[in-house]
């Protein structure tokens, strides 16, 4: 029953009373007293939190939490992507001559999503891949590459559901929700990691603030499970053999390596 209810407030729940509502209600002191339950019925490993579970004051608290500085291993192979996140892999495929992108069945426009013609025809025929998290997930997004931020940005206002249903019912969520997009130039192309609210609340929150990025370094957080989309420009992405759809995957896991665009 518990797991019912905190499915319906926290991953579907998305009109603008409600989601304002649960957003001041997760970051009040009164929230506290479900972080045990929440973190029972969501399985969260507590021994690799950073902090033990009594200490986090709220809700919000708990869905930010960082984790101990050894429970994530960054691949450290040189030419490696890694997961910028914990997650669930949905989708992997090649962006369409036309710009576009097919997830459940459903044709996703780069144009829209991305919404900036400069960079649109670089991720032509490139690769993308498709990211969830649920609120038992750990909530930071990580770089997935090495390199050089060339671009940072915001779109949408409103966003829908991103889980599984909101893919395969919602209406062009990926492309339209709010969203933060960085730029990252590697040493053999361009990558892009879109970073997808996924209630009314939008909240993502950006930490980095800087220009050259390690591998692995922590670039934003999510307060409630939502989507990354990595979006890879043509040539220069390799997946890793071993995935298969859907994959659960840990952040600093490999992904695939870069390969130079010949």
């Amino acid at each position: 029953m518990l797991q019912l209810v905190y499915r319906l407030l926290i991953e579907l729940t998305n009109g603008r009373w409600s989601s304002t509502f649960l957003k001041r209600f997760t970051k009040s002191r009164l929230s506290r007293v479900v972080v045990p339950s929440f973190a029972k019925v969501y399985h969260i490993n507590q021994a690799e939190m950073e902090k033990e579970l009594a200490q986090y004051p709220t809700l919000h608290d708990l869905f930010v939490r960082k984790l101990k500085d050894d429970a994530r291993k960054i691949d450290s192979t040189i030419d490696s992507v890694i997961s910028p996140v914990d997650a669930v892999i949905e989708d992997i495929g090649t962006i369409t001559e036309t710009r576009e992108m097919k997830v459940k069945d459903k044709v996703y426009s780069i144009e829209e999503m991305l919404g900036d013609e400069e960079i649109l025809t670089k991720y032509q025929n490139g690769t993308y891949m498709i990211l969830y998290l649920s609120p038992s997930h750990y909530h930071r997004i990580h770089s997935p590459v090495a390199g050089l931020v060339k671009k940072q940005w915001t779109l949408g206002s409103k966003s829908y559901p991103v889980n599984k249903w909101g893919l395969k019912y919602g209406v062009r969520t990926l492309a339209k929700n709010y969203r933060v997009m960085t730029e990252v130039q590697t040493n053999v192309g361009h990558v892009t990691i879109v970073k997808i609210g996924a209630m009314f609340v939008n909240s993502i929150e950006t930490t980095y603030k800087g220009e050259k990025l390690e591998k692995g370094e922590e670039l934003a957080y999510f307060t409630f499970g939502s989507t990354v989309v990595l979006l890879f420009e043509k040539g220069i992405f390799q997946v890793e053999d071993s995935i298969v759809i859907p994959h659960d995957i840990k952040m600093g896991e490999k992904i695939g390596r870069l390969i130079k665009n010949e």
